[in-house]
């Protein structure tokens, strides 16, 4: 084999080499960040259902302080008897 192509030769087995490395690493980049938008996805459903259960109970109590006392309107509309 002549110089030029043992230069050859080993010019494109390291660019190919190169090239199945970068591959192989961008790959398990893209699989983390992947990763990353399902662990954010679930905290924020877990973050929203705290928040739903929140409100649920919130709604609950209100229901209740309603029942025990009466709630009329103080604000002075005309029309009410506040004058």
């Amino acid at each position: 084999m002549s110089r030029a192509s043992k230069l050859t030769l080993m010019g494109t087995s390291l660019f190919a080499t190169t090239t199945v490395i970068f591959v192989h690493f961008q790959q398990k980049t893209e699989k983390a960040a992947m990763h990353e938008g399902v662990v954010r996805d679930m905290e924020q459903q877990r973050i929203k259902r705290e928040r739903q259960l929140d409100f649920e109970l919130q709604r609950t109590l209100e229901q209740e302080y309603k029942k025990g006392q009466t709630v009329r309107d103080t604000t002075g509309n005309p029309g009410d008897g506040a004058r």
